[in-house]
């Protein structure tokens, strides 16, 4: 499946991305510490601390596998990755070890179904049209034994932002709602909003979600 977004991602604006943004744990937590008040690691524990760590997980979009690093830090050992865009692969892969990392899309998860425990994105469907929301849920859900898990921009209804002088590339909306919407077997086990502290995004708030399969 081909899309804008994807083309805009695998093009030169996804690799200025991957090189702007932290490149390890430690910047990583400072830029959510500076944000929220809080690091990506005690949000993250809020949300999984009760799951067994031998959890079968995927990130779908996992870019150079921060996020990825973060759940191995906190135990979990059975860590998977996919990601569109080859240069973040490759940093991916040299950044990690004992993780799994693949290139592909998230339209189209190479995987059988049923295949994880849990399948979350982190920032990646902000960048998926709402149009094509369905088709890319439907293969998070369809690769998810149990849980689907997400941290996202929120917003009530769907809103259109200009990313960095281009449009069309980002939204924010309640996505748990959409997956909700979307398969009726997706119960909300888990919501919290998190508000931005730093001046420059005072106003707005993302959310963490954690859904199970009925």
């Amino acid at each position: 499946m081909e899309t804008p977004q994807i083309a805009f991602w695998n093009g030169n604006f996804g690799k200025e991305y991957t090189e702007r943004n932290p490149q390890n744990l430690e910047e990583w937590d400072a830029v959510y510490k500076h944000n929220y008040g809080m690091t990506k690691t005690d949000m993250n524990t809020e949300f999984l601390s009760g799951l067994d760590r031998n959890t079968k997980i995927l990130e779908v979009g996992c870019n150079i596998g921060l996020q990825l690093l973060g759940l191995q830090r906190m135990g979990f050992a059975n860590l998977y990755g996919i990601e569109l865009q080859e240069y973040a692969v490759e940093k991916a892969k040299a950044n990690t070890k004992g993780i799994n990392i693949i290139q592909g899309s998230g339209f189209d998860l190479p995987f059988k179904d049923n295949y994880f425990d849990l399948v979350y994105t982190a920032g990646v469907l902000i960048h998926i049209a709402p149009a094509d929301h369905a088709k890319f849920m439907s293969e998070m859900v369809r690769c998810s034994k149990k849980y689907i898990w997400g941290f996202e921009y929120y917003n009530d209804e769907i809103k259109q932002l200009n990313y960095r002088g281009n449009e069309g590339y980002m939204w924010k909306t309640d996505f748990a709602a959409v997956f909700q919407k979307n398969f009726g077997n997706l119960e909300l086990i888990n919501k919290k909003k998190y508000p931005y502290i730093s001046d420059r995004e005072k106003g707005n708030e993302d959310v963490m979600f954690l859904l199970e399969k009925k």
